[in-house]
Order: C-alpha cells, then sequence, then structure tokens
C-alpha cells in the first residue's frame, strides 16, 4: 500500500477515532431510514420529551429500586418509550437497529429475583445496549451491521455478554455501528452507517445527539449515541483502533478500551484478535469501572485471554480515589496534537487542571514516528487476521449461517450491490481474502514489528524512562459533518494507534466543549493497569465535572 492510501485510511481512522468507515449505499433525502434530511433535522430541542430517568447512574438505579420508587420492569419500559421517541422518531438518532423482544419478561424475572433473593450481581436490572458485533443467543440477531447477516442469531451468548447476564444486566438492544466495524472500504465518508436503512436493510446513519448533522464517531457509534442521549444506562462498545475512546470523545462518554485478553473476544465478529476488544461506554467513571470487571475471565474460545487470569479484578470500583492524580507522573503525547488550535487550548486546561490536583505532567514524550498515522506494520496484520478470525467466527454459527466465509461474503456485495456497493467498495475485504493463512512470514514479520515499535520502542520505553503512571493525549478531534460524499473522515487527531497496535488499554473521559461539541482526553499505559488508568481519570472526572447531557441541536449554535 502506498504512503498515501496509509495515511488517507488511518487518518480517517485509526488516527482520528479510528475505523470510521462505513458500508452501504448512498442515502436519499427522502430515505425514511437514512438518518440525513427529511423531517428528523426538523426536530428541535423544544420536542425532546422529559425524561425521568436522565444521567441516571447505575448506583441511583439501584437506590430507586431498593426504594421501591423503580422497579426492573418500570425502568425497562421508560427505556424503551425513550428508544421509540427518539430513535427513529423525533431527532431520528438511528442509535438502535432492534430491541429485545423479551425485555419486559427478563425484567419481570430480574424483580422476583430481586424480591427472592436479592440482586443477582452489580448490574441487577440495568439495561444495557450492547453493540451489533456482540452475539447473543436470544431474540435478538447479531449482524455487524452488514444487510449479510441480517436474521442471523448466534447459537450462544459471546463470553462478554453471558458476563453481563450474569451480573444481572438486562440486554435491552443492539446499537448501530459503522459496518464491519470500519473494515470495508478506504473511501471514508461518514461513520455510524450500516447497511441500507431502508427497504429492509440494517440501519442507516447514526447521529450525534450533541448535534444532530455531526458525527458520532465510530466505529462503535449507536454505542455511543445512544449512552449520550440516555437511550440506556451505559452500553458496550468494541474497538480495533479507535472505537471505542473515538466514539466516547465525540458523545462526552467515559469509554474503556482494555488491555486484549482481559475481555474474551468469543462470540465477537472480528476484524483482528491481535488488537480487538470489548469495553464500556459510560456517562460516569464509576458506571464504565463497574462494568468493565463483570466481562472478565478466561475464555477457551479465546487463548489470548489465559495471560489475563492473576491480572484482572472482577471489581475496579477500589480505583475511585478523587486524590487519584496527587503524586501521579503523566507523560504528554505532544506530538498527537496540533491539529487544531481550540482542542489544543482545551487540552492544556486539562493538563493544568491535572497539576493542580497533584499531577506532575512530563511534557513531552516522544513515541516512534511510524506510529503516529499508523503503518503497514497494523495494516498487514488486520488484512491477515479479518480473514482467518472472520472466517473462524463465521463457521462458529454453523451450517445454517447465511454466509460461511469471507469469499462469501465479497461474492454476497457484488450480487447486493445496491444494498451494499452503490456508495463505497469492499476493497478491505478484497485484499483480505488475498492474504494467505497466519504461518506467513509475511504476516509474522508484520505483527513483530508492531508490538517491537509500539510496545519496546513505544510505550514501555517512554514509561520506563520517565517513570510515568501513564501517558496522555488528545482522544480524537471536534465532531465532524456528517456527510456521505465527503472522504476525508473529519476532526483531525487521536492517540489511539500507539496502544491499539501494543495491545495496551486506552481510555478516554471528557475533556471540555467547543461550540458545545464535546471532546475527550484519553489516558494509555502498559498491560493490565486499568486500574491505575481508572483511578486517574476519576479524578479528573471529579475535579472538572464536564460531562453534561446532550441538547439534540439540528446544527452547531453559534
Amino acid at each position: 500500500m502506498s504512503e498515501m492510501d496509509r495515511r488517507t485510511f488511518l487518518q480517517a481512522g485509526a488516527a482520528a477515532g479510528a475505523l470510521l468507515s462505513l458500508g452501504g449505499c448512498a442515502p436519499r433525502d427522502d430515505a425514511p431510514g437514512s438518518g440525513l434530511g427529511g423531517s428528523g433535522d426538523e426536530t428541535s430541542a423544544a420536542d425532546i420529551p422529559d425524561f425521568a430517568l436522565e444521567e441516571i447512574t447505575i448506583d441511583e438505579v439501584h437506590a430507586g429500586i431498593r426504594s421501591g420508587e423503580y422497579t426492573c420492569r418500570s425502568i425497562t419500559e421508560m427505556y424503551l418509550e425513550r428508544i421509540e421517541a427518539l430513535n427513529r422518531q423525533g431527532p431520528r438518532l438511528f442509535a438502535v437497529l432492534e430491541t429485545n423482544p423479551d425485555a419486559l419478561e427478563i425484567a419481570d424475572e430480574l424483580d422476583r429475583e430481586f424480591q427472592a433473593s436479592g440482586p443477582r450481581g452489580p448490574l441487577h436490572g440495568i439495561p444495557l445496549l450492547l453493540k451489533d458485533n456482540v452475539d447473543t443467543a436470544d431474540g435478538m440477531t447479531t449482524t455487524a451491521g452488514s444487510t449479510a447477516l441480517l436474521g442471523s442469531i448466534a447459537p450462544q451468548d459471546a463470553f462478554v455478554a453471558a458476563g453481563l447476564r450474569a451480573a444481572g444486566a438486562l440486554l435491552l438492544g443492539k446499537a448501530n455501528m459503522s459496518e464491519w466495524a470500519g473494515w470495508k472500504s478506504f473511501e471514508f465518508g461518514a461513520s455510524g452507517w450500516s447497511g441500507r436503512g431502508w427497504d429492509g436493510g440494517r440501519g442507516g446513519f447514526c447521529r450525534n445527539p450533541y448535534a444532530l448533522d455531526r458525527t458520532p464517531g465510530g466505529s462503535s457509534s449507536g454505542s455511543g449515541s445512544a449512552a449520550a442521549a440516555n437511550l440506556a444506562v451505559a452500553t458496550i462498545g468494541s474497538e480495533t483502533d479507535g472505537s471505542i475512546v473515538g466514539p466516547s470523545s465525540r458523545n462526552c462518554l467515559v469509554g474503556i478500551k482494555p488491555t486484549i485478553g482481559l475481555h474474551s473476544r468469543g462470540g465477537v465478529i472480528p476484524i483482528a484478535h491481535s488488537q480487538d476488544s470489548t469495553g464500556p461506554m459510560a456517562r460516569t467513571v464509576r458506571d464504565a469501572a463497574i462494568m468493565l470487571g463483570t466481562m472478565v475471565g478466561v475464555d477457551p474460545r479465546d487463548p489470548l485471554t489465559a495471560a489475563s487470569a492473576g491480572n484482572f479484578l472482577t471489581d475496579y470500583t477500589g480505583a475511585l480515589d478523587p486524590a487519584g492524580l496527587n503524586g501521579a507522573r503523566v507523560g504528554v503525547l505532544r506530538e498527537y496534537a496540533g491539529f487544531d488550535s481550540r482542542v489544543d487550548a482545551l487540552f492544556e486546561e486539562a493538563l493544568d487542571a491535572m497539576r493542580a490536583e497533584g499531577a506532575t505532567v512530563v511534557d513531552p514524550v516522544t513515541l516512534p514516528e511510524e506510529l503516529r498515522f499508523g503503518n503497514e506494520y497494523e495494516m498487514e496484520v488486520l488484512y491477515h487476521e479479518f480473514k482467518a478470525d472472520l472466517n473462524a467466527y463465521l463457521a462458529s454459527l454453523g451450517p445454517d449461517a447465511p454466509i460461511k466465509s469471507l469469499a462469501e461474503l465479497i461474492e454476497y456485495n457484488e450480487a447486493n450491490h445496491d444494498l451494499e456497493l452503490a456508495l463505497y467498495g469492499q476493497e478491505l475485504h478484497v485484499r483480505s481474502q488475498e492474504r494467505g493463512p497466519l504461518t506467513d512470514q509475511r504476516y509474522l514479520d508484520a505483527l513483530a514489528a508492531s508490538h517491537r515499535l509500539s510496545r519496546d520502542e513505544g510505550i514501555d520505553r517512554a514509561m520506563d524512562e520517565h517513570r510515568l503512571d501513564a501517558l496522555v493525549g488528545i482522544t480524537a478531534g471536534i465532531p465532524a459533518i456528517q456527510d456521505p460524499l465527503d472522504a476525508s473522515g473529519g476532526g483531525g487527531g487521536g492517540c489511539s494507534t500507539p496502544p491499539a497496535m501494543a495491545a495496551y488499554p486506552n481510555m478516554s473521559v471528557p475533556m471540555g466543549f467547543i461550540r458545545g461539541l464535546p471532546v475527550g482526553m484519553s489516558l494509555c499505559g502498559r498491560a493490565w493497569s486499568e486500574a491505575t488508568l481508572i483511578r486517574l481519570a476519576y479524578a479528573f472526572e471529579q475535579a472538572t465535572n464536564v460531562r453534561r447531557p446532550p441538547t439534540f441541536q439540528a446544527t452547531v449554535q453559534v
């Protein structure tokens, strides 16, 4: 791939909130599911109905259940009504693809269980939305946003979905996403697009609730938009390079992309096992920390989880220290700033806030130049692993799977051009299909180089040299206009690539607003350092109190 190809892909993707691409076809202004144009653009903030659960936290839900103010059923009913009012009506967020047809029955059972024996776990009765690449063996489908998998119901829960259920969560629905998590075409136009949004398609364009003409980020677009808009207590996203933290930044959320292996990828539609992870997207650090510990564990379906034994916690709330920045040493990824003076100014205020809380700020800290906008090593790893991992996932669906291989997916897309290829191609699919097995030396060399640059010469070296607790940078730029014909990606900036390639944790926390549009700050560090990142993020959150709910404006108010 040429340098221009890599820069075009990764600036719009990995370095700017990552993998923000979309599949599908061009929306028509009159298309009822397009999410762009039409009556949805005429909704004003005054039309949004009041919501009794706005900005409610996990602890507040549980307090309401204990007091009798709420039941699991009443909470579930309120969220279903909220989704009905905002998702395909009103502001038409298109953040939710489907809701669980058994949600109320599950809520009733959770109420009975609570009365008989108390809470099942730390998420008892908490309605959550899952990204549409997380398997659930229930009445909901899992499609990665593609029409190729319409009707596909997984034979068993993903490991993380099973963990959430065991903790008492109510899996309320599936959130929209950039189709195939953005791994389809170099021709980026807009994030959060899943298949054709009308005439029997999957989802359409997801919108940012802070300004409806702005991108929510991708590929966990629906997870970001839905959590921000209070369509659930919190959501689950997934990331290969920036797809949790990018939407979290653009929707004023806390997002945690954990160390690879902390959360199993068993039952999650993949891009690449060396970089894929699921993680929580929530409105507070505490809620994200509570969720993180419910999805950990060693899973035979994901060999990389074996390394997590002895390294994970089932409860990360012990890291929630409001004085957690006092005495901490953080290194500034200065080379990942400089793309927007307004964002830079906000970042300086955030660094000042950390200093005021007692942190030592080491500025700058440098990483290898090759990590700034991605490189051929990362791309080569993703090409090879997508082919191998997707074929393995499709095989897990059994003989009734709608498609059974990447080769069949490519054929399906060609045969259904109006649904899947009218606006964007499938070059990434094709290039992945051209790759050989994971024993190829080309792949092995790329993976070794990726880890050398990001770990040995990158994050580990920098943290050792400066005795750091974490690295800090700008998560993403100002949410860009959602334009399906603008292949620039928009927004600029982002420091997700080094921890993505290293398989290390990365966490975004709200940093501030520019003209009402949210921007986030990232904290990343060594493998298994989630508790440290949570401690620093919580102290920053408590000191700054940035989060505020969206206003559903049609556009930015100047």
